[in-house]
C-alpha cells in the first residue's frame, strides 16, 4: 500500500511523514510531496500572502516558519496531487487543516479540516470549543470555518515553533475562557505540544495530524 500526503510547503517534512507512517498498517509506503517543491526560499517569499483570508502558515524543513499565499497554493495543488497520483498512491491526504475549494484532482483526497470538523461536531454538538490558530490574522477567517449552530467559539494563536512557556501561557489563557473541546488547528502542531495543552486546559484536545492519520489507517487496511 502507498499514501500520498501533499502538503503546502516544500518536501520534506520528516516529522509529519513520520506521524503518519507510525499510525499506517505495517507495510505501507509514504510518499510525501509538497506545493513549493523545486521553488528557492527566494521564489516562495515572492508569493505573500494578500490578506488574513489569504495567509497559510507552514514551516519548511520542519523548522522555519513561513507565510504563503492560499491562492497561490491552490493553483498549484492540481499539480502535486497529479504527481501523487502517479506514484501509484493508494490514498491521498492533503495535510492542511484549512479549508480549500474543489480542485482538479482532488477526488477522494482525504483533507484534515474536515476530519476536525467532523470529530467536533461528534464530540461537542453544542458548547463551547477552544481553539489554537498559528496566526492572529487567521483568527477570523478559521472561526467562520468552524463556526455552526449552538456552537461558541473561543481562540487563542500559537505558532507551532512556540517553545514550551508560550505553549504553556497559551493553554492558561485558553484554559480561562473554560472551553469543553480544544482543536488544535495546523497539521504543525505536535503530540508535545498537544500534552502540554491537554495536561493545562484539562479538556479532550483534537490534534490534527494524529486525528488525521488514523482516518488515512481506516482507509488503508
Amino acid at each position: 500500500m502507498i499514501l500520498g500526503i501533499a502538503i503546502i510547503s516544500r518536501a520534506p517534512r520528516d516529522e509529519i511523514a513520520t506521524q503518519f507512517a507510525a499510525h499506517a498498517p505495517a507495510g505501507t509506503k509514504v510518499i510525501l510531496r509538497g506545493c513549493l517543491d523545486g521553488m528557492t526560499d527566494e521564489e516562495i517569499a515572492g508569493h505573500p500572502p494578500e490578506s488574513g483570508a489569504d495567509t497559510l502558515y507552514s514551516r519548511l524543513s520542519g523548522d522555519r516558519d513561513i507565510k504563503i499565499s492560499k491562492k497561490f497554493v491552490v493553483a498549484r495543488s492540481p499539480g502535486l496531487l497529479a504527481r501523487l497520483r502517479a506514484d501509484g498512491c493508494d490514498a491521498i491526504v492533503y495535510a492542511c487543516t484549512g479549508d480549500f475549494p474543489p480542485m482538479q484532482g482532488d477526488a477522494g483526497v482525504v483533507f484534515p479540516s474536515r476530519v476536525l470538523n467532523g470529530l467536533s461536531a461528534a464530540l461537542l454538538p453544542k458548547g463551547k470549543l477552544g481553539l489554537l490558530v498559528p496566526l492572529p490574522e487567521q483568527a477570523e477567517k478559521l472561526a467562520s470555518k468552524w463556526r455552526r449552530p449552538g456552537l461558541e467559539i473561543v481562540i487563542e494563536a500559537l505558532a507551532p515553533s512556540a517553545d514550551t512557556a508560550e505553549v504553556a501561557g497559551a493553554a492558561e489563557r485558553l484554559k480561562a475562557r473554560n472551553p469543553q473541546l480544544v482543536a488544535m488547528d495546523c497539521m504543525s502542531y505536535t503530540p508535545d505540544t498537544k500534552a502540554v495543552v491537554k495536561g493545562i486546559v484539562g479538556v479532550p484536545t483534537i490534534l490534527g495530524v494524529t486525528a488525521t492519520a488514523r482516518v488515512m489507517n481506516e482507509m488503508l487496511v
